[in-house]
């Protein structure tokens, strides 16, 4: 039976289990370069010497203006990638995998003197600095400019050492908000078809990564605003997604706006659904995401055929051996670094 430390290898990529740390920005670039720090380097290495298959770094932007926050990550240059080498390097001394999350806020932008976006339509947040300064559409030549950025972004995470790569086309970012029929008001090509935006950015960062390199991408599986989107069409986004070159969808759900009627749930692996239905309509591995600290049900998500791997984002923040405590709990048997068996 396959469960949460069982190995894990999809092509080039081998996982020593099926424990994902999901991307949890730290809001801790400290002089707005987007270059990690000493936090980033503990952060992160401490999580792979407590037993995690697969690290996906916090959504890192190709942009200074694609940032939540300027105090977010950032791969806008080469003079960024020697920071990230350290962590990589690092990271793989205690038998980790790692990848990094790479992305563009868009209108979400808070510290950005002018957010851009698919539109011009704001979050409608009053947490959000876009309800006070709305977004900009791109320009059909700016899209493309950010199509490239995509991609050379993903060329430096590459020669970082990084393991994989993840699109965030999730949580109200700007690859998600091009696919969301609610965001995206455009009349031209990038309006006309709502997948073409994310099948560009998918192709370009494709064509810089080793054949044998997976594609990762994180999706919302349904919107909760008013009138947002549903399963069906993210599932049909999927397949024009799949077909352009992604290999795993990390399926989670909203962030596009505040909820409307519907809200999200809040109870433990809410999201499971949506990744089995990922899993079975597109036949393609898939993360699930979600509430799902409990070790038991993250192995029953497992063992169940519902997802390929596991992503723990909270829990992980809470508990940075998270990984070893609970392939314990669920096997009775675990390998920690042996400067800490004496603990076990």
């Amino acid at each position: 039976m396959v469960q949460i430390d069982s190995t894990f290898t999809y092509k080039g990529l081998k996982l020593k289990n099926r424990i994902v740390m999901a991307p949890m920005c730290q809001y801790s670039v400290e002089a707005k370069d987007g270059i990690p720090n000493d936090w980033h380097f503990v952060h992160y290495v401490s999580r792979a010497i407590g037993g995690t298959g697969l690290i996906i770094v916090e959504m890192t932007d190709i942009d200074p203006d694609g940032r939540i926050t300027n105090a977010d990550l950032g791969l806008w240059s080469d003079d960024q990638i020697p920071a990230y080498q350290r962590i990589v390097n690092e990271v793989h001394k205690y038998g980790a995998k790692i990848g990094i999350q790479i992305a563009h806020a868009g209108r979400k932008a808070e510290d950005a003197i002018q957010p851009v976006g698919s539109s011009d339509i704001p979050v409608n947040d009053s947490t959000i600095n876009s309800t006070q300064n709305p977004p900009r559409a791109l320009t059909n030549e700016e899209v493309k400019v950010t199509v490239t950025q995509f991609k050379d972004t993903a060329r430096r995470a590459i020669e970082a050492g990084f393991d994989t790569i993840e699109l965030h086309g999730a949580h109200g970012y700007l690859l998600h908000q091009f696919h969301s029929p609610g965001i995206n008001n455009r009349t031209d090509e990038y309006g006309q078809d709502l997948s073409r935006f994310g099948v560009e950015v998918i192709e370009a960062v494709r064509s810089v990564m080793p054949a044998d390199m997976p594609l990762i991408m994180r999706i919302s599986a349904v919107e909760y605003m008013d009138g947002g989107y549903d399963l069906e069409h993210s599932l049909k986004l999927g397949e024009k997604f799949k077909e352009a070159g992604v290999d795993i969808f990390h399926v989670s759900s909203g962030g596009e706006a505040p909820p409307g009627k519907v809200k999200p749930a809040n109870h433990s692996g809410y999201q499971i659904p949506f990744a089995r239905a990922f899993k079975q309509s597109l036949n393609v591995p898939v993360i699930a995401v979600g509430r799902l600290d409990d070790p038991y049900l993250a192995d029953a998500t497992i063992a169940n055929d519902d997802a390929d791997l596991i992503a723990v984002g909270r829990g992980m923040l809470n508990d940075p051996y998270w990984a070893i405590h609970s392939i314990k709990t669920v096997t009775n048997k675990v390998v920690p670094p042996a400067q800490y068996l004496r603990g076990m």
